[in-house]
């Protein structure tokens, strides 16, 4: 990228350069008087030439670093737009993995309750239902991160599949 705008840069200073020879005004500028007239005249000939093509060379190159930058710009776009799907992945995924860690450390509480009052030979229902209810909020909690993570892969397989479906 920075080589294109080096060369667009090398080529509007030699048309510039040509510019002025052709107008008289750089140095070395070629008189136009007598038998010099002739050549002068083939020499502007030539220069405008040159000028042209030099010109038709800088078009061309401004033409190319104009669809490289487009196509920088729809890349970057794109990878915008994913990142921001990830990210809200991401912060999904990490929201329902706490749920599940919080339900599990419950889960683990009212285990270690109920085992000590298995011991003490006090089993109260209240424990029990406690339990249970932590229970199911694991098992809720662990169906939710596994639904973040089929979004996930769902997520991912979309853009290939509707790919898939154009080429086929």
């Amino acid at each position: 990228m920075s080589d294109l705008a080096a060369f667009e840069r090398r080529i509007s200073a030699a048309l510039d350069r040509i510019a002025r020879r052709m107008e008289g005004q750089g140095p070395g500028a070629p008189a136009a008087s007598g038998a010099d007239g002739a050549a002068s005249g083939g020499e502007m000939a030539r220069l405008r030439q040159a000028l042209e093509k030099e010109r038709g060379a800088n078009s061309q190159l401004s033409e190319r670093l104009h669809q490289i930058r487009q196509r920088q710009e729809s890349t970057i776009a794109q990878l915008e737009r994913r990142l921001a799907r990830l990210t809200e992945q991401l912060d999904l995924q990490s929201l329902e993995m706490l749920r599940l860690k919080k339900a599990n450390a419950k889960l683990m509480e009212s285990n270690a309750a109920l085992r000590d009052a298995r011991d003490g030979g006090a089993l109260e229902s209240k424990l029990v239902n406690r339990s249970i209810a932590a229970e199911l909020d694991a098992l809720q909690a662990e169906r939710r991160a596994e639904m973040a993570e089929m979004e996930e892969i769902l997520a991912e397989l979309k853009p290939l599949l509707s790919a898939e479906r154009r080429s086929g």
